[in-house]
């Protein structure tokens, strides 16, 4: 795939053109990780050293770490320094989510370059608010380079947040499928929030709202190790929610969230009866599988391999709601929800605050009847209001 010049995203525009906040800083601290790259693969933290020199002084990373070194979930990442540009590394994935005072002093600016994958659980964002609100805290401006949602711009799916389950995989009312870039993100939390942050946000040009990232002419750099492939990414929106479940979602494979299941899981019958429910844009494949980590390492497992045949038309929340709903009837004696903790989450159900609310827990367990989850799944918010 070659990238193409008409597309430039945050950080190229920033390096080709600095904006006056970065010309005017003494000391920038970047927030970034391994994917983020330019056009040509060259990394965030070399692109700015060329603008800055020695005026680049600390580099955070998020969840994974600088390098998404740390694969699995609740898994902290160490402190460093940067063994070529011999600045520290603090990592956001650790004692703390959020910058210290201490991290953050003597720098006059920071920089926040992310890949975000357009799903509210997605703890990118929340690193980005966490990094707002303790920037202002120390009064510091915040610049975010603005990369594209590799889901595009205009469907919105999935329930809102309701805030009594705020936490690290979501932190503002904001749908599960967002519709958001990450700087758009950036501005409605810095409003939603009352954040009051200095915020500034160089953005992509050449991006239309409707294209997905195979559109775009860019290389799929993972921007954390369980979504190699920008086909997982594709179904994250509903398949991420298996992770408050026992069921596998695939971590330990090669293939993490397009696969799902679990021991007693016989494929075909899922497959067959899932189908009884309408579920475009989406083949479903009867796979078994055994995970080298996480949920049922080690042992066979049956379940569903996710094919998006038709991007357009698939709805990746629904399509997991009906699976999750299908498994709990079809094995409601083997079906289990994960109980806390999860994610920095010690009291409330990992489901819940994966969902946004105790409501796609209550259709799953039947509480709720069939014809009620587009209610459930309806976000009352849009991408552009």
């Amino acid at each position: 795939m070659t990238a193409t010049t008409a597309i430039w995203i945050g950080l190229e525009a920033c390096c080709e053109a600095p904006p006056a906040i970065l010309q005017q800083s003494r000391s920038v601290g970047l927030v970034c990780n391994q994917a983020s790259v330019d056009r040509d693969f060259v990394h965030a933290a070399d692109r700015l050293h060329a603008v800055l020199g020695d005026r680049l002084a600390a580099l955070f990373g998020p969840q994974h770490g600088l390098w998404s070194t740390e694969q699995d979930n609740m898994v902290e990442t160490a402190h460093g320094v940067h063994p070529r540009l011999g600045i520290p590394v603090h990592s956001l994935y650790s004692e703390t989510r959020r910058p210290t005072p201490q991290m953050l002093r003597g720098l006059d600016l920071l920089v926040v370059d992310l890949q975000d994958v357009g799903t509210r659980v997605y703890t990118y964002a929340w690193t980005l608010t966490n990094c707002m609100a303790a920037a202002t805290a120390a009064g510091l401006p915040v610049l975010v380079l603005d990369r594209p949602n590799p889901l595009g711009c205009e469907e919105v799916e999935g329930p809102m947040l309701d805030m009594a389950f705020e936490s690290f995989v979501g932190g503002a009312p904001i749908a599960l499928r967002h519709g958001l870039t990450l700087g758009e993100l950036a501005h409605r939390c810095n409003d939603l929030l009352g954040l009051a942050t200095d915020l500034h946000v160089v953005p992509c040009n050449g991006v239309a709202r409707d294209q997905l990232w195979p559109e775009l002419g860019r290389e799929w750099i993972p921007p954390s190790p369980n979504l190699p492939r920008f086909a997982g990414a594709l179904v994250y929106p509903g398949q991420v929610l298996l992770e408050g479940t026992r069921l596998s979602e695939g971590r330990g494979t090669t293939t993490p969230f397009e696969q799902f299941g679990a021991p007693f899981i016989d494929p075909f019958r899922l497959r067959d009866t899932a189908l009884e429910h309408d579920l475009p844009g989406v083949a479903l494949r009867p796979v078994r599988f055994e995970s080298t980590f996480q949920k049922h390492a080690g042992e066979p497992c049956g379940g569903l391999f996710l094919h998006v045949t038709d991007p357009a038309t698939f709805r990746p929340v629904r399509t997991t709601a009906v699976l999750l709903r299908t498994v709990r009837e079809l094995w409601p004696d083997r079906f289990e929800w994960l109980p806390p903790p999860y994610e920095y989450e010690a009291e409330k159900a990992p489901i819940d605050i994966l969902s946004g609310s105790p409501a796609l827990r209550a259709f799953v367990d039947g509480e709720l009847a069939w014809d009620e989850l587009p209610a459930i799944l309806a976000a009352t918010g849009s991408a552009t209001s």
